[in-house]
């Protein structure tokens, strides 16, 4: 064969692109894409896949050139629950393993055991509307002795925390305590409410709070909305907060609706943004995280980028979060998916989906004591969950 001529190999080398780049779209099926912190404009790269990451199977994608987290084994399903719950928020374990879920409009705590559901008891007090009612529950560290369930439920006036004992008699019967609020005040509104809570490593009690559609509220730190607090037992500031004798731990966030610390004790956060831009954040004492000035991962002198960046919330809305080995998985709604996120130190790798479409809107995630992942869907009654085996 004779030497092409320069325009006939320009033309063979662009088709050639072109059949690279179709065969990429054609597997992927989706123009839109998450990004990490590194890569937050990746609308432009396929589904599943960063220009420095990995594909939804795991495997380097093209011009990759940049070190990832391994990618995450892919979850198996065990069993679904179809208990009859009504629109679930949040799931916590009792040592026994039995699950205790939150029922936000009819403010029910609810019992999951042997694969039958039973109600336990009704939070009073509680306002359901829009996105507020009975939302985030925790457990006390000693709760094998002081038996305490707290949960975060909007009231008539305001979002609170209150406190309950969970008793449990010698047949096994679990029973719900009075109500005892031991922190309140946290503004409420139809949407944006915030709502998880979790004990950390260090026995404090954390908070997600939301903005309430108060736009002034992230950035003040002498107001509660838009924040992460860290409380004692007892609903009082922790001592060591950054800002002094004062509930903020981190600001600037819009929706915080997950919290997870990984094995090195970080603490990571979910959260919603607006229209664009939903957010993986590693969270530092005193953060400012930049929401409304910012959203994602702009690069702001000031400001916190978030690690993982979701361009379009219909590919997530990142609800509950738990980490596992490495991993963090968040239960994505109108994503209606899990994302599962591998993570390196302080870094995160490429999102991975899972399930997508299957389950509906997926509310919370969280690790059960057997080493199962439960996930909790939140779709329009009755609501069901999914346990998943994620561990080798």
């Amino acid at each position: 064969m004779g030497r092409l001529s320069p325009e006939r190999r320009d033309r063979l080398m662009r088709a050639s692109a072109l059949v690279l780049l179709l065969s990429l779209t054609g597997c992927t099926g989706s123009p839109s894409s998450p990004g990490t912190a590194e890569t937050p404009n990746a609308s432009a790269t396929q589904e599943g896949t960063t220009t420095s990451g990995t594909t939804a199977s795991g495997t380097s994608a093209p011009g990759s050139s940049q070190t990832t987290p391994a990618s995450p084994r892919i979850p198996e399903v065990a069993q679904k629950l179809d208990v009859g719950l009504q629109l679930p928020w949040s799931v916590v374990f009792l040592p026994n393993g039995t699950a205790v879920v939150s029922e936000r409009d009819s403010a029910q705590v609810k019992s999951i055991r042997n694969g039958e559901a039973t109600t336990i008891g009704e939070v009073s007090g509680v306002d359901p509307g829009g996105e507020g009612g009975l939302l985030g529950l925790a457990l006390s560290p000693d709760f094998a002795t002081d038996r305490w369930l707290y949960a975060y439920f909007t009231s008539p006036s305001d979002n609170r925390i209150a406190r309950m004992k969970l008793t449990e008699d010698s047949g096994g019967q679990l029973a719900l305590g009075e109500a005892e609020v031991i922190f309140s005040g946290m503004s409420k509104a139809s949407t944006h409410n915030g709502g998880r809570i979790r004990f950390g490593p260090d026995g404090f009690l954390y908070v997600g709070t939301g903005d309430s559609q108060r736009r002034e509220q992230p950035q003040d730190t002498n107001a509660l909305g838009g924040k992460i607090l860290r409380l004692t037992a007892e609903g009082r500031p922790a001592p060591g907060n950054p800002f002094g004798d004062n509930p903020v731990y981190s600001y600037g966030h819009r929706n915080v609706q997950g919290l997870a610390w990984d094995s090195d004790g970080r603490l990571w956060a979910s959260e919603f943004g607006p229209d664009v831009d939903d957010e993986l954040n590693l969270i530092t004492p005193g953060g400012n995280y930049g929401w409304p000035t910012v959203t994602g991962a702009p690069g702001r002198s000031g400001l916190i980028d978030a690690k993982v960046v979701w361009p379009s919330t219909s590919d997530a809305s990142p609800s509950g979060l738990e980490i596992v080995d490495g991993i963090a998985y968040t239960g994505a709604l109108r994503g209606q998916r899990l994302w599962a996120v591998p993570l390196e130190g302080e870094n995160a790798g490429t999102p991975v989906a899972y399930f997508t479409g299957q389950y509906g809107r997926l509310r919370d995630v969280a690790r059960a004591p057997d080493g199962t992942l439960w996930v909790i869907s939140n779709n329009r009654n009755p609501d069901f969950a999914v346990i998943l085996k994620v561990g080798p």
